[in-house]
């Protein structure tokens, strides 16, 4: 399945049926009274949240989405049926914003949370309802309300507790594979990952919390270079960053500083999360054991290949989420 996470989609409410006008026509009263009926309401256009799906790529096959008509009123008092409502699945973590001026509709932050993004028009008034003292026999009726249509941009960020940070080729996507059930490809090119992968990490008999792993940034990733500007909204819903960088980088600390740019260019509020920094790859490290001096910030060394700091690594991220 294709990961899209961003689409335009068009919704439109049902139009209300019109009121009937009619009279009672019986063998013994030729003159009955007013009989028109209402017209039925038209159909919601209703969307539901669920955590079974993690792609927006439905929306890709149909753009327009239509709820029925409420029918016409009948005579005899019939009242017009409803038009049936269109209720769409979209993933948890979507933010519904309308096209037109950009502003946001909807946040789906629970799974089977509920929203009617456009109601159905109500169904008009037939002449049964108009009849007065003064007026027993009224000839006129009202038709249905117009259904209404709106331009959506539908925008997913997947919703994860932790966001892992790195260059391409830090060794991200292979940490997510040792530590979760994620099973992201892997290789030693650059932007292997091309999407975001989440992974459950089990963090004790009865806790665990989820990663999210996104494409490697690359310096000008937040003015658009690279694939890291177009997934770097995925980890502004985390709660906790891990940075990491490979051990055998000449620089660290100028790798950190860097990817921290990135960042704040993006999103202030990103630098102010938790944060925790992974140095990998540490089984094939040239180096020596000095840790790097970086302010504020907790720094484990790990080799996913080798098993070695893992549970520190995994110990560490739940101690910080407990505290969030």
């Amino acid at each position: 399945m294709k990961f899209i996470d961003h689409t335009k989609i068009t919704v439109k409410s049902g139009n209300g049926g019109n009121g009937c006008i009619a009279f009672l026509r019986e063998k013994f009263r030729p003159k009955g009274g007013p009989s028109g009926g209402d017209g039925g309401n038209g159909g919601d256009v209703i969307f539901v949240a669920s955590s079974k799906l993690s792609t927006l790529q439905d929306f890709t096959y149909q753009r327009k989405y239509i709820a029925s008509s409420g029918e016409h009123g009948k005579g005899k008092n019939m009242h017009g049926k409803n038009g049936s409502n269109i209720i769409l699945s979209i993933p948890v973590g979507t933010i519904m914003k309308d096209s037109n001026n950009d502003s946001i509709i909807y946040d789906f932050t629970e799974d089977n949370d509920e929203f009617i993004v456009v109601k159905g028009g109500n169904g008009g008034f037939g002449n049964a309802r108009f009849k007065t003292h003064n007026n027993p026999a009224p000839r006129n009726a009202n038709n249905g309300q117009e259904g209404i249509e709106l331009h959506l941009d539908l925008e997913l960020k997947v919703m994860a507790d932790v966001g892992l940070v790195g260059f391409p080729n830090a060794g991200k996507s292979t940490y997510i594979s040792c530590v979760s059930n994620a099973k992201p490809k892997i290789s030693d090119y650059p932007f292997t990952t091309l999407y975001p992968n989440l992974g459950i990490v089990k963090s004790g008999d009865y806790s665990s919390f989820v990663v999210a792993d996104i494409p490697g940034l690359i310096t000008g990733a937040s003015k658009g270079k690279g694939l890291g500007f177009k997934f770097l909204k995925h980890i502004e819903r985390t709660k906790i960053l891990v940075f990491i960088i490979d051990s055998n980088s000449e620089n660290v600390k100028k790798e950190y500083d860097s990817l921290c740019v990135e960042l704040n260019e993006y999103n202030k509020n990103l630098l102010k999360k938790p944060k925790l920094l992974l140095l990998s790859k540490i089984d094939i490290s040239d180096k020596d054991n000095k840790l790097p001096i970086i302010d504020n910030i907790d720094i484990v060394e790990i080799s996913s290949v080798a098993n070695k700091g893992l549970r520190k690594s995994i110990k560490n991220i739940s101690q910080k989420l407990q505290l969030v």
